[in-house]
């Protein structure tokens, strides 16, 4: 049935590509879902045969990403920005019912600052206040000019308190490109050792937005809440996955009758899991795509293959990046082992590179690559739907671009 339907390659961070393929099943989705004669955008959600498919979803998550029994799968909306609330006022809720007696002290809030998106879920705590907000390390630091997140800090420098209502990490950082290695042996692999507490369960929280379900996430069961905007790898915005501990899944009622703050109840994760993630009508359409892309996933042989795809994906545009670079043409913006697979960020130098870049680009059928408005430069984001083919593309296309930048060079 695929015909490329005058589409252009979607180098875009978020909203960002989805699979042709599955494109072409949800439209007939919208017109009949599971033969009900009623599209998917106008069913009940609490059709049997909606439910049927969300189990399914929820269970090529568990399947693909080996979630333990001890987690429970949650589907919510409000993006990663809602789950800076959410998290705060879930864990607080969970610290006073394990500490009823602690009196006008404040819990602690540990916060690892990579780059933007950490920067802001950090600010937002601040904001909500009921705690002391601790930045555990801050990225900035570490970098070549002290003021920009380009690298993930020496592992020696993350210091954890002793008894945190949370420990928050962004896994991957959109806008800076900047990741956790994948390499747990790697110095910028995330410190999980220096987390240890003998005997207590740790209340590990990741952002994973931008980088779900592009491999196996390290040392998942260790987490307490994992969450991510289904807008990158999976699906389209309006959809956000949690995996949530057992432990963290807690009457936020009887903790605000001990001191906590009191949580919106749709913000509560235990109202989400008592409910079957359906307390109100669920993102329904942005479910089904999720749930067609969880399905092609599998079909493709799950994360093991995309992990494979993506890291050749990244190997070669980096490498593409780096011979830009040697030739006075590009400028990496992170540093080398901190850079991340999904979202690969780079200037173009001389007045008026970057702008000659993009529409260069654009005439050759590539969009998207502007980088954030904060930050600026290029950002090629290779999530799943990116093929190996359509990144080999880009490559060329920078390759050529680098032989005319050599000639009026050499002719000027």
């Amino acid at each position: 049935m695929s015909t490329d339907h005058g589409r252009v390659i979607n180098f875009g961070a978020g909203p960002s590509a989805l699979p042709l393929s599955v494109l072409e099943q949800a439209q007939q989705g919208l017109l009949n879902f599971q033969g009900t004669g009623i599209g998917v955008a106008e069913i009940s959600h609490r059709s049997k045969e909606f439910q049927t498919f969300l189990d399914e979803f929820e269970q090529n998550i568990r399947t693909q990403l080996a979630v333990p029994t001890t987690h429970r799968i949650l589907f919510t909306q409000g993006g990663g920005t809602g789950q800076f609330s959410a998290v705060v006022l879930n864990m607080l809720a969970r610290y006073r019912l394990l500490h009823p007696q602690a009196g006008a002290a404040e819990p602690v809030l540990d916060y690892v600052v990579t780059g933007s998106w950490s920067k802001k879920a950090e600010a937002e705590a601040r904001r909500l206040g009921g705690a002391t907000v601790r930045t555990v390390v801050d990225a900035r630091v570490y970098s070549k000019d002290g003021k920009s997140f380009d690298n993930i800090p020496p592992h020696a420098e993350f210091a954890f308190s002793p008894d945190p209502a949370l420990v928050y990490y962004c896994e991957n950082e959109t806008v800076d490109g900047v990741e956790f290695a994948h390499d747990p042996q790697s110095p910028a692999a995330f410190p999980f050792d220096r987390l240890a507490r003998a005997g207590a369960l740790v209340p590990l929280v990741a952002d994973y937005s931008s980088s779900f379900m592009c491999r196996p996430i390290p040392r998942l069961a260790d987490h307490a809440v994992i969450y991510a905007g289904a807008q990158k790898n999976v699906g389209p915005a309006g959809l956000t996955i949690l995996i949530v501990r057992e432990d963290c899944i807690v009457d936020v009622d009887a903790a605000a009758k001990l001191g906590a703050a009191p949580v919106p109840l749709i913000l509560s994760y235990k109202t989400l899991a008592d409910s079957g993630s359906l307390y109100n009508t669920p993102s329904v359409l942005a479910i089904y795509l999720a749930g067609l892309v969880l399905r092609h996933m599998k079909q493709n042989g799950g994360l093991a293959y995309y992990e494979e795809v993506n890291r050749r994906k990244a190997k070669k545009l980096y490498a593409a990046i780096l011979e830009g670079e040697q030739k006075g043409v590009f400028r990496r913006k992170v540093q080398q082992g901190s850079e991340s697979w999904m979202n690969a960020v780079f200037e173009v130098l001389g007045e008026g590179g970057d702008k000659k870049f993009l529409e260069g680009a654009e005439k050759e059928g590539m969009k998207g690559l502007k980088g954030h408005r904060s930050v600026g430069g290029i950002r090629a984001s290779l999530y799943n739907a990116i093929t190996e083919q359509e990144v080999d593309k880009l490559i060329a296309y920078m390759g050529r671009f680098l032989a005319e930048a050599g000639d009026q060079t050499a002719s000027a």
